[in-house]
């Protein structure tokens, strides 16, 4: 590992004095994929330099164990070497999990769409619970939250919700909730006090780029139509919402929320080529599933992964089996304890199938 870090700061340095060159940035393309070359590398080197310091700092303290010293003296030399020693194991760990691949997606914008499952009007309203989680969560982080298409209830549920989520690592931290979250509660229509059982289904897409799937406008039939639901004195006016039907795929991306016909197509577009390119994600991952069974997330959109029980305040992960009592602030956007606790599950799994 330690040789793999010597040349990556070889490369490090390189890119450093290929940047300091101010004729690189007559070519924006060029200059912007070396700046994220060494975006990239920064905490692996940084870590990397941080473990030599730690090194030293250890063989100095020996240094001074293996020579004739009064015993204040080397009580502090026992010291400083077992909290080198004990840095120096972190640091190691740290670096392990640095060097592990990287996701391509982790730095891109999110589709998410959840829908109602098994449960009626409760589903439907919880679903909505889970949108303003998601927007607050968001909010949280600074992201942007887009609704791209909604389909609303009487009561103030939700059927069906796509929204976009823009911001940094946006998918880093939320491709993980996907699947079938459950809730468990008592409705106000309820007067026996029994508790209900109701599923909402998550999606969270990466937003694919133009290079990355190709789509076939002849393959896709367009169908314009009325927008419904909330949304101002256009609503019913005009056929500004978009329908567009992949053939190939069966894939239906509808998109109503904007009042220009052309806007909804092209960010419909958007969505079914993220659609296209998540299928291809889900084979890639299947295989990779099928080699190392044990994972954090399979990707398996109907894999029940967390259970939200009200009368107990409770919100339980069934993939890590954690379990937080704290739903108000949960379901408010307090998502980072659970988020941070799947991560690192997830990468202490790629790192077993690593030494295997």
């Amino acid at each position: 590992m330690l040789e793999k870090m010597a040349l990556l700061e070889e490369k490090y340095v390189a890119l450093e004095n290929e940047l300091s060159n101010p004729e690189l940035y007559n070519d924006p393309a060029a200059a912007a994929k070396l700046l994220k070359e060494q975006k990239d590398l920064t905490p692996i080197i940084e870590a990397y330099r941080s473990y030599r310091r730690v090194e030293a700092d250890m063989l100095e303290a020996k240094e001074m164990l293996d020579s004739k010293l009064d015993p204040e003296m080397r009580e502090f030399a026992q010291e400083e070497f077992a909290n080198a020693k004990e840095e120096l194991a972190r640091l190691e760990q740290e670096l392990k999990i640095l060097l592990l691949p990287s996701d391509p997606n982790d730095d891109k914008n999110v589709i998410v769409e959840i829908r109602g499952g098994a449960g009626g009007e409760e589903a439907a309203l919880f679903a909505h619970s889970l949108y303003r989680m998601y927007s607050m969560y968001a909010e949280s982080r600074r992201w942007k939250t887009e609704i791209v298409n909604l389909n609303e209830t009487e009561l103030g549920g939700v059927k069906e919700i796509s929204f976009i989520i823009e911001g940094a690592g946006a998918y880093s931290r939320l491709k993980f909730e996907s699947g079938v979250h459950r809730v468990q509660r008592v409705p106000d229509t309820e007067s026996s006090g029994r508790i209900h059982t109701s599923t909402v289904t998550v999606a969270v897409l990466p937003e694919a780029e133009d290079v990355e799937v190709e789509l076939n406008m002849s393959d896709v039939d367009v169908d314009t139509f009325r927008a419904s639901g909330a949304g101002g004195q256009h609503v019913n006016k005009t056929e500004s919402a978009i329908r567009l039907t992949h053939r190939p795929t069966g894939i239906v991306v509808e998109c109503q929320d904007e009042r220009s016909q052309h806007k909804n197509k092209d960010r419909a577009i958007k969505i079914l080529k993220s659609k296209l390119y998540d299928i291809q994600m889900q084979e890639q991952m299947s295989q990779i599933a099928a080699e190392r069974k044990s994972q954090v997330g399979t990707g398996d959109r109907s894999e029940r992964i967390r259970t939200y029980n009200y009368p107990q305040g409770r919100v339980t992960d069934h993939r890590i089996s954690l379990t937080l009592y704290k739903l108000e602030q949960f379901l408010n956007g307090d998502l980072d304890e659970m988020i941070d606790a799947i991560i690192t599950a997830d990468q202490a799994e790629k790192l077993r199938a690593n030494e295997e």
